[in-house]
């Protein structure tokens, strides 16, 4: 099922035809999200040849002028990652050597954000590579949502607008009619967002899984800190890779006695085995955006998706116009 709510008013905004000097592009790894971004904005998205050589190469050429534009590229960093961030690395050179004016690079879904520090020797902080990466090839300014780690702003020495699905994801809880709410994180390190999240749906009570990760995608849960008997559990995440850390935590959650447990995230990876785990019963519902694209077999009946496309046109409104983005989100 899919959703597309109505969001918070937007500022009041003058035909973009009268201001050419706003472009949109998008890479080939969510053209769907950016047809309804550009639906937003009342623009198209600008012409540009995208082919590949026989040997995997990639070529890329803006069919239009924007010397003198403000050019926005939108391009999560999905599965493929690597063909995916190679081809936003190429849109920007090529915006840059075509002279435009400010280039901001739009990622929804920021790959490699949770190599974000080094947690044994000898490895790659690759979140912070990607950021070297893409100022290197001549982005002025990133917009990205719902990062794993909100540290990795700080690996940019351009402007960074981090920005959050929550509003979109509140407006479909308000539609559930749902009772005895408690939010539970998955983890410690998610506490603070699902503090914030509960805060906003009616300062919602907390719950909290421990759990001890034995090794990269797996996890083992442990126990709940928390009051969830006879409630209705939300896990509150800002991913769902191969989804073992959210139905195990719903597994335990019903253990403890939910009445029942939803789960939310922005980021819909769906790796391995996760359709297979998020379809088996556990959970109500599975409510994700679409700031990765979720092909048909990747769909079951428990999913919804909810789209974040009118939450990322207005921000890029309001950076265009040099108005504040953060008060989207008070």
């Amino acid at each position: 099922m899919s959703h597309t709510p109505t969001l918070m008013p937007h500022l009041a905004m003058s035909s973009l035809s009268d201001n050419n000097r706003l472009s949109l592009f998008c890479g080939s790894s969510n053209i769907a999200l950016a047809q309804e971004v550009a639906r937003y904005l009342g623009m198209d998205i600008g012409p540009m040849i995208r082919k590949r050589f026989a040997d995997g190469e990639l070529y890329i050429q803006i069919q239009e002028s924007i010397r003198g534009c403000d050019v926005y590229l939108i391009q999560p960093c999905c599965n493929p990652v690597n063909d995916h961030f190679m081809e936003l690395l190429i849109m920007i050179d090529a915006c840059r050597r075509a002279s435009a004016r400010q280039i901001t690079a739009v990622i929804p879904y920021y790959g490699y954000a949770r190599a974000d520090r080094k947690t044994a020797g000898r490895e790659s902080i690759t979140a912070k590579l990607v950021a070297n990466l893409i100022v290197e090839a001549g982005a002025n300014r990133v917009l990205a949502m719902d990062l794993h780690s909100a540290q990795i702003q700080g690996y940019f020495d351009i402007p960074f607008d981090h920005i959050y699905s929550t509003p979109v994801l509140l407006d479909y809880f308000a539609t559930k009619d749902l009772s005895d709410i408690v939010i539970v994180s998955p983890d410690v390190g998610g506490v603070a967002r699902a503090r914030a999240f509960a805060k906003k749906l009616d300062d919602a009570p907390l719950a909290i899984i421990d759990k001890r990760r034995q090794s990269h995608n797996v996890a083992e849960v442990m126990n709940v800190i928390g009051d969830v008997k006879g409630k209705t559990a939300v896990l509150v995440d800002d991913m769902i890779d191969t989804a073992g850390t959210i139905t195990e935590g719903a597994k335990l959650l019903r253990e403890e006695g939910a009445r029942q447990v939803y789960a939310c995230a922005t980021h819909a990876v769906f790796s391995g085995p996760a359709i297979a785990r998020l379809s088996s019963g556990v959970l109500e519902e599975v409510i994700v955006t679409n700031t990765i694209p979720i092909p048909e077999e990747h769909r079951f009946e428990q999913l919804t998706v909810l789209s974040v496309a009118n939450l990322l046109g207005e921000a890029i409104w309001r950076i265009h116009e040099d108005t504040s983005v953060s008060s989207m989100f008070r």
